[in-house]
């Protein structure tokens, strides 16, 4: 297994308040580790927006899409984008027609954008012999908004109708193998149907947390709520759950939008966690 990293927004800067109810830089002081890969000296945290690209000797694999470009997004920074995510993809030795799965941890904004592309003005697949994937809870979750140009919906008019629309999406079950050595494992919170990416290959583990957790404070702190967990208290027990599940173990953690070196291992620290790396 080789697991590539396609960043989209690296070392986004923002007050650890937009994440967490109650953060503070004095929160983010309070613990030494974080210093200087994820925080900044003001203590304010450091994000990055990225996915991933898996390869096995049978598959090459998507595991969430990023932003992608030319969006309206309800946040400016990510309105009307032109990065270079075809490029990099190119540099991990894949092509979008290669990609012969797509994995969408959720439905977010952030975690499908490049499910799709613009051509001659129409959204169309991105990966079109790929069948992508995600679990129906998630997608009866989203699917009850209304399409009526809100930007709450924005992204599903752009990034997930059409993938439908063109029959290559495949409910999956929160816990099922979708190739070999690779599972998902459900961690409801966030949105009804998260899932995380649990990897396995030659006695080696590794989960891809998606939005389980943003930043590595949380291992810090896990059971203050996230401002844009859909179930608070969920969120927190399914964070504290996996925390408790992975301590001290041989299991690399890589934090979906953990900046550099964006993965390690989750050590015990007190009553609470922190990521070695």
């Amino acid at each position: 297994m080789e697991i590539t990293r396609i960043v989209e927004v690296n070392n986004h800067i923002d007050p650890l308040e937009v994440l967490l109810e109650g953060g503070s830089p004095e929160m983010m002081k309070q613990h030494d580790w974080l210093f200087p890969n994820f925080a900044t000296p003001e203590g304010d945290m450091i994000l990055s927006f990225q996915c991933f690209v898996l390869k096995s000797p049978e598959h090459q694999i998507m595991l969430d899409t990023c932003i992608g470009n030319d969006r309206r997004r309800i946040f400016d920074i990510f309105t009307d984008m032109h990065t270079s995510f075809m490029e990099d993809l190119a540099l991990t030795g894949c092509t979008p027609e290669s990609i012969d799965i797509v994995l969408c941890s959720h439905l977010h904004f952030d975690h499908v954008g490049w499910n799709t592309h613009k051509v001659d003005g129409k959204w169309v697949p991105t990966f079109p012999n790929a069948r992508y994937l995600f679990t129906k809870k998630e997608w009866d979750h989203w699917n009850q908004l209304p399409r009526d140009g809100g930007i709450e919906a924005e992204h599903l008019v752009d990034s997930v109708d059409p993938i439908m629309e063109a029959g290559l999406v495949d409910f999956v079950e929160p816990n099922q193998e979708i190739a070999e050595g690779v599972r998902l494992m459900p961690t409801p919170g966030h949105t009804p149907g998260h899932v995380s990416v649990c990897i396995s290959s030659e006695g080696e583990e590794a989960v891809i947390t998606g939005d389980l957790m943003h930043h590595p404070v949380q291992f810090a702190v896990p059971d203050i709520p996230g401002n844009f967990c859909m179930d608070k208290p969920l969120s927190c027990k399914t964070r504290r759950d996996f925390m408790e599940k992975y301590a001290d173990k041989d299991v690399f953690i890589i934090g979906s939008h953990f900046s550099d070196p964006t993965a390690g291992w989750i050590v015990r620290d007190g009553d609470n966690y922190r990521l070695k790396f």
